[in-house]
């Protein structure tokens, strides 16, 4: 382990994180909501430590491994969430417990909260969980990737442990420290396109930019305990659907179609292809479902409801505008079905990733084939591409594992007392980062148990850096030389 190479970006990055506090500070003495103290503390909390961190650590030169690179991530993602949680502490007045599980929510877009009655919150509160999803959705880490340079110290590996999706070898620019830029540049530029249009369609200015953050983001949060219901506008709920959908697409398609000016890229790409026939097979078979069950007297009124919530599950996003666990027959865990497949990977949705389900779907049909033509050599191809058997057994890995530690985070959460839809439904949302769910979950996480919501937290976290990160920490082998 390069010791001092680690301590001193873990306290490069607490430093930066620290500074985005600057932010509320600012907006609560414009508002003179009184928080600007609370701010003021959280930010010496994570300030501090992290100069020290940075000083000591400073002493010694060395790049970073690979096995530096899993370790930086896991701990920062651990210590983001216990930093970000104290403004909730000071100014919320939440317990540790639930301002921990707060600020993991906010920063891995999970988007479930333990918080009611919004609309009281001091608007700079509202302002800092829409940040911190905002910054959670590409990712902290790949924001300082692009400084790193200055550091005399590897970022590769901190890419390639923080960036979501099954393709980590694939980047946007030769260069690191430009593929960072790059990503955080689409990801601004998308966000204010966002705002600007929430305000054309009639939000007010905070809201529009605040909601702005946790769609990019694809997060959920929002300013009122009524999601987007709030406002009750068509026009909103068309600018949400949209960005939702930008947010869940891979951003080098995004980056791609920028370069060349063009829209083709998002049509030649096979994931995003498959991600949009897939979003609308589901719409057609939920609006024809509650059309045929007399739930809507027009397939226009259920087809609005039913466009907006499939597209804010499948994005990992989260907004509401009704309440899906009402709706009758299989819908509403075929919804939280759906989660698990996410966005494509290589974007801002939780999930397993479109082209992981892909690649399984593909593998399966070859194996069917194979068993008529057992003497017959067929390759796997997605898009005219050859898959290697090495991405094929990661993907397979992925999915086992995925799987197993599904079934021993819901066993476990059933044990706190939980129901075993509550508990089903609290997993997936929490591993898919997704935020709503069914039974004693599907507003809030306030009546969880204090046990109930550390397991959550490690779902959201686990979900975020989609598991090896974090297990791989857990491995003897790691930890030898």
């Amino acid at each position: 382990m390069r010791s001092f190479g680690i301590a001193r970006t873990l306290g490069f990055f607490c430093m930066a994180f620290s500074l985005t506090m600057l932010i509320p500070i600012g907006l609560s003495l414009w508002y003179a909501d009184g928080e600007a103290r609370h701010f003021v503390w959280s930010f010496l909390i994570a300030f501090i430590p992290g100069l020290f961190l940075w000083l000591a650590g400073y002493v010694g030169r060395g790049t970073l491994r690979a096995r530096d690179g899993f370790l930086i991530v896991g701990l920062f993602w651990l210590v983001l969430s216990f930093l970000g949680a104290w403004p909730f502490v000071f100014g919320s007045h939440l317990s540790v417990t639930d301002a921990i599980f707060e600020a993991a929510s906010a920063i891995t877009t999970t988007g479930a909260t333990v918080i009611s009655g919004l609309e009281g919150l001091p608007r700079s509160i509202l302002f800092y969980r829409q940040q911190l999803q905002w910054f959670g959705g590409m990712g902290l880490i790949v924001l300082a990737v692009a400084v790193l340079p200055l550091l005399d110290i590897g970022g590769m590996h901190l890419y390639r442990a923080e960036t979501p999706g099954p393709m980590k070898e694939d980047k946007l620019a030769p260069r690191l420290e430009q593929v960072a830029r790059n990503l955080w540049v689409l990801y601004v530029v998308l966000t204010v396109l966002c705002a600007l249009s929430y305000w054309l369609a009639g939000m007010g200015l905070f809201d529009a930019v605040a909601h702005s953050l946790s769609t990019v983001s694809t997060g959920g949060f929002s300013t009122h305990d009524a999601s987007l219901a709030y406002f009750s506008s068509p026009a909103i709920e068309s600018v949400a659907i949209f960005f939702m959908l930008m947010g869940a697409i891979n951003f080098s398609v995004h980056y791609l179609a920028l370069q060349r000016v063009s829209i083709a890229p998002y049509f030649s790409d096979i994931e995003v292809r498959t991600f949009l026939l897939f979003v609308l097979c589901v719409v057609l078979a939920a609006t024809f479902t509650l059309y045929v069950h007399g739930d809507y007297a027009t397939v226009i009124h259920a087809s609005r409801d039913v466009v907006f919530e499939v597209v804010s599950v499948v994005t990992s996003t989260g907004f509401g505008i009704v309440d899906f666990s009402h709706w009758p027959l299989f819908l509403p865990v075929a919804l939280i079905f759906i989660s698990f497949c996410g966005g494509c990977g290589g974007s801002t949705a939780g999930g397993m990733k479109v082209m992981r389900m892909l690649l399984l779907v593909r593998q399966g049909a070859l194996e069917m084939r194979r068993l008529i033509h057992p003497r017959a050599r067929l390759p796997l191809k997605i898009g005219g591409r050859i898959m290697h058997e090495r991405t094929m057994q990661a993907v397979w890995g992925f999915f086992s594992v995925y799987v197993a530690v599904f079934v021993v985070l819901m066993l476990a959460l059933m044990a706190t007392g939980l129901d075993q839809i509550t508990a089903f439904s609290a997993i997936a949302t929490c591993m898919n980062n997704l935020g709503p769910g069914l039974g004693e979950v599907t507003v809030t996480f306030a009546s969880i148990s204090d046990a109930g919501k550390i397991i959550s937290t490690i779902a959201m976290l686990l979900g975020r850096l989609e598991i090896f990160t974090i297990l791989v920490l857990l491995s003897p082998s790691f930890w030898r030389e």
